[in-house]
């Protein structure tokens, strides 16, 4: 409650509850969907999540390599799991690791169940190596609060000072790599769709702080557009903005 009132001033408090109720059977939902796929095939999550995979397709078809990034937006691990139907891409995905011994077996054998390749973010690098000189879609949640504010850009984020990481931007332009953002909504219970939105093929176009200027913009439209359908639970203004951090960009 405390971030959807920093976010949504001007919004009553009846409206904040409204997205706060909205935003919980969401991420049960998410809970439970992903404990789902233990038992359910590909065939059930394919016709219960879809996207304009046309786009990917076609930077594919180019022989360009990928960078996806997307919120924490709901419901990411379903769009882990059947990405891979749709591309022969490598898919990687960056995660940070479960700190429960058991529940990291599990998840990591569910979500690479259909060939996705997740790397360590605690490794990321040393594990990114291997696949730098093929083709392949790199999946991003490029909304992580960094671990050092004083290493990342500052922007106005619903009005709100907030750091962002510098390595997704930074990334797309050493490795040439097309980038295009994403966001997920639910028609309806149990039904999910991606919606992929070219941000650029040519990331050297842009300074690495412009890249992410477009990025933090388009998160915080379809947040507006969907607010409970993004993770308000994690600590997302847990750092608070110091003049020796440098500018505020935006």
């Amino acid at each position: 409650m405390g971030n959807l009132l920093q976010a949504f001033p001007e919004k009553t408090e009846r409206e904040r509850i409204a997205i706060a109720k909205k935003f919980y059977k969401n991420l049960t939902d998410m809970f439970l969907e992903t404990i789902k796929m233990i038992s359910v095939s590909n065939k059930f999550i394919a016709r219960r999540f879809t996207a304009n995979w046309e786009l990917i397709q076609s930077l594919e078809q180019k022989g360009k390599s990928v960078q996806v990034h997307l919120g924490h937006n709901f419901n990411w691990e379903w769009g882990n799991s059947i990405l891979t139907n749709y591309t022969t891409f490598n898919f990687l995905a960056v995660y940070m690791p479960i700190t429960n011994k058991i529940f990291e077996r599990l998840f990591y054998k569910l979500r690479t169940r259909n060939g996705a390749i997740f790397l360590r973010a605690t490794s990321m690098r040393e594990e990114f190596l291997p696949y730098r000189n093929k083709q392949y879609l790199l999946g991003l949640i490029a909304d992580q609060s960094p671990g050092d504010p004083a290493n990342a850009w500052w922007f106005n984020f619903f009005n709100i000072p907030t750091a962002f990481l510098k390595g997704p931007a930074k990334g797309a332009m050493l490795n040439d790599t097309a980038v295009v953002f994403a966001f997920i909504h639910k028609p309806r219970r149990g039904f999910y769709e991606a919606v992929f939105e070219l941000a650029t093929e040519d990331p050297a176009a842009f300074t690495g702080q412009e890249l992410t200027e477009k990025f933090v913009v388009y998160l915080e439209e379809v947040i507006r557009q969907y607010p409970d359908m993004w993770l308000w639970s994690h600590r997302r203004w847990k750092w608070s903005w110091k003049p020796e951090y440098g500018q505020i960009i935006k």
